[in-house]
């Protein structure tokens, strides 16, 4: 007898990680430009893991992290060293080359929110920004002397307000990519540590 069950239960466990979409291939591509086979690479929330495999097939050291246990397995899956996280808590100071971050960005009114992982996945707080700033305040940390991090925001989530978030975190930001859609603009922020 053929038991589905396994296979039922990971295809529910699919349904609550992030799979790649516009911003995930938009943010590969611009880390891509970044990363040398040298290179110490974190990605931060790293869904199905597509970014972090972009990345890794460059040569760099990458790790993953996500703080979905579902996310992990499907990134671990995937051939990545992976790591439960939230956020950058886990590591040391000073040891990754280059960062990529593609956060929950969607303003998300209180009432609309679900507490589920798909949820969490794509909700930023009611300005977008709930899970960005956060990672602002403590990414400079894990940088190296020259690192970089390579941060996926939104026109929803307002890059004027996050470039000033991560000035007053000490991080210089640049848009280097971006791409526009029907009711947003993708874009990735260059930061670097403010050497003034």
């Amino acid at each position: 007898m053929n038991d589905d069950r396994p296979e039922l239960a990971r295809q529910r466990d699919l349904d609550q990680v992030y799979e790649p979409a516009e911003d995930s291939h938009l943010l590969a591509e611009t880390a891509r430009e970044y990363v040398t086979a040298d290179d110490r690479v974190l990605e931060v929330g790293t869904g199905s893991g597509y970014v972090a495999t972009a990345l890794a097939d460059t040569g760099a050291a990458v790790v993953a992290t996500d703080i979905n246990p579902m996310a992990c397995r499907e990134a671990r899956d995937a051939g990545l060293a992976v790591v439960r996280a939230n956020l950058v808590e886990p590591f040391r100071d000073g040891v990754f080359d280059v960062v990529a971050f593609n956060p929950p960005y969607l303003p998300t009114p209180p009432e609309q929110e679900f507490d589920d992982w798909m949820e969490r996945a794509l909700s930023g707080g009611e300005d977008g920004r709930a899970v960005v700033d956060p990672f602002l305040d403590t990414v400079r940390r894990v940088l190296a002397e020259d690192g970089v991090v390579l941060l996926l925001v939104s026109s929803l989530t307002d890059v004027e307000a996050v470039r000033e978030r991560a000035a007053a975190g000490g991080l210089d930001a640049r848009e280097v990519a971006d791409e526009s859609h029907p009711f947003e603009r993708l874009v990735v922020l260059e930061l670097r540590p403010d050497r003034r």
